[in-house]
């Protein structure tokens, strides 16, 4: 339950004249040390991170104005009716120290602009006037837009274009639009009648009210929900992430495997232009073939295109069930050079890898250059889910869910199990490290990260779970004849130099390991910092059975710097 701290008369005198002394400025970056163990997550070198608030309830998104004031919408109510908390820090720490409900509107999507904070439930978007030195909005409600009620996926994430127009979401109602909703057999309804209402973008003029949603303004369609939804202002488009659909192991084994499922369909990363058309329900995107194949419910098996040739393809495809909720394209310049213009993405985690672990829960960053992906992506903060594997997502100590940037280029973070929120600062001297603490979780749970190597095995489990386990698996037995072992083998166990050279390098020739051929290509991670190699394959020699000595960062730099 959210407590909101009462206020005297004086206190708030005190906190009018602090604002008003500030209104005109960007506030300038403050040195504020990060918190031991970064609240509980994991973070590239020089990053750190603080908790600003903690306990305020189901977090979706969330905004920050020029003066470091925050606003998170709540997908439910808190105990006092409050869909939307506001926060401000008066002490200069970093802390929120003053919490105010403010709406009694819950839902996702927030977002200020223009003088106002707009903000959606399952049917409308609203705006509320706010004054650019005062905390809450005013009591005004303006209602903007009215969309369709029903049930699935009824979240109404929205951006702004720059001219005067505001791009909604309107997620499907269903994983397939079968006639008989996720039930095997039952076939795709054809033609899709949601995609009339639903499963796209509709466009509305940002300043008119009671619009209602119409066939007229959809703006674009066949994406079965977007709630990561942003405009990028460096090449002026719309560009969101795809929810992909569930079930085709489930319901389709003959074409599917249960190891097929875990990565399959793709989450997808869209330019969104008017008119286009992503193909949901009729295609998903096949991260093995790199193309948009038919779904099972409307004659696919696994390899035919037919009708889903010349359907526009995704700029990016990461692992599927991933669930992203969030798009931030970074503006800021607190950051290094690299993240200028690029994506940072907030994965809500997955619930249905049939039985394996639940992958995702992290923030992820894409390096962009006019518009397209100029690398590979990366786990940027991770850790959210907890120390342990996870079988439920209910069972996830933290789920990022809303992503924000602040005046001074900082990231925030909104995790929906519990509402706390991180802010993430760049320390170009580096962090001071205190070794033998532990990040503490909300729900009993310490990490006993006695040693520096313990730090190590969690670092490298995390990076593990995201770029190794698809294809070695939880157990690291991998897969036969493609992906070999990592248990008990001399290329695991032997030749530290040659084992970083595989990560670094990666391999494309056929290689016996205990008798038996592999000859998947695995492609070169040098993309990974030198402290994430040096992580996971202490990890791996680690685990599973393995006990090797931990490799370091200076011998993993030692080798890159020996093949350029």
């Amino acid at each position: 339950m959210i407590r909101l701290p009462g206020t005297t008369a004086y206190a708030l005198l005190l906190v009018s004249l602090f604002y008003t002394c500030q209104i005109g400025r960007t506030p300038d970056r403050m040195v504020i040390d990060p918190e031991t163990g970064n609240g509980g997550i994991l973070l590239p070198d020089k990053f750190g991170a603080i908790v600003v608030a903690d306990s305020l309830g189901r977090g979706r998104h969330l905004a920050v104005n020029e003066h470091g004031d925050i606003y998170v919408h709540l997908r439910k109510l808190t105990a006092e009716g409050y869909g939307i908390i506001a926060l401000r820090d008066t002490s200069g720490d970093g802390r929120a120290d003053v919490i105010k409900g403010c709406s009694k509107v819950a839902g996702t999507g927030i977002e200020l602009h223009n003088g106002y904070l707009y903000y959606s439930s399952r049917t409308e978007v609203y705006r509320s006037p706010v004054h650019p030195d005062r905390l809450l909005p005013s009591g005004r409600i303006d209602t903007l837009v009215h969309l369709v009620d029903g049930s699935g996926h009824m979240e109404k994430p929205f951006a702004f274009d720059g001219k005067g127009n505001m791009l909604v979401n309107v997620g499907s109602e269903s994983n397939a639009c079968q006639e008989e909703k996720r039930t095997k057999g039952s076939p795709g309804v054809d033609p899709c009648v949601e995609l009339e209402t639903r499963a796209g973008i509709w466009i509305f003029d940002e300043n008119k009210l009671h619009q209602k949603q119409d066939i007229s303004n959809r703006y674009a369609t066949g994406i079965r929900n977007a709630v990561a939804l942003e405009w990028n202002t460096e090449v002026d488009k719309l560009f969101a992430l795809q929810h992909g659909r569930d079930d085709l192991h489930r319901f389709w084994p003959e074409y599917y495997t249960e190891e097929q499922n875990l990565d399959l369909p793709a989450e997808e990363f869209l330019e969104v232009e008017e008119g286009d058309d992503f193909g949901w329900p009729y295609c998903y995107w096949d991260t093995f073939q790199s193309k948009k194949l038919l779904n099972p419910e409307y004659g696919g098996d696994g390899r035919s295109t037919r009708r889903c040739e010349g359907i526009k393809d995704p700029i990016l495809a990461f692992p599927g069930h991933w669930g992203p909720n969030d798009l931030l394209f970074y503006q800021g310049n607190q950051f290094p050079e690299k993240y200028k213009n690029g994506a940072f993405i907030a994965w809500h985690g997955s619930w249905n890898r049939l039985g394996h672990d639940q992958a995702g829960y992290n923030v992820v960053f894409v390096p962009m250059k006019n518009g397209r992906p100029s690398g590979n992506w990366e786990i940027f903060a991770d850790g959210f889910k907890g120390p342990k594997p996870l079988e439920s997502a209910g069972d996830a100590v933290y789920r990022p869910c809303g992503l924000a940037e602040g005046p001074d280029g900082s990231l925030y973070v909104v995790d929906s199990q519990v509402g706390r929120i991180w802010r993430i600062m760049y320390y170009p001297d580096g962090i001071k490290k205190t070794v033998g603490s532990a990040p503490t979780y909300d729900r009993g749970e310490t990490t006993d990260l006695s040693s520096e190597t313990d730090e190590s095995l969690l670092s490298g489990k995390a990076v593990y779970d995201s770029y190794c386990l698809p294809c070695h698996m939880s157990n690291g037995k991998g897969a036969p004849g493609m992906n070999p072992p990592l248990t008990g083998t001399d290329w695991v166990l032997g030749d530290k130099e040659r084992l970083i050279r595989v990560i670094l390098q990666g391999l494309s020739e056929p290689v016996e390991i205990q008798g038996e051929i592999y000859q998947n290509v695995m492609a070169s991670h040098a993309f990974l910092s030198d402290r994430q190699i040096a992580d996971v394959l202490t990890f791996v020699r680690k685990s599973f059975g393995n006990d090797a000595s931990e490799i370091h960062t200076d011998e993993v730099a030692n080798v890159r710097a020996s093949l350029d």
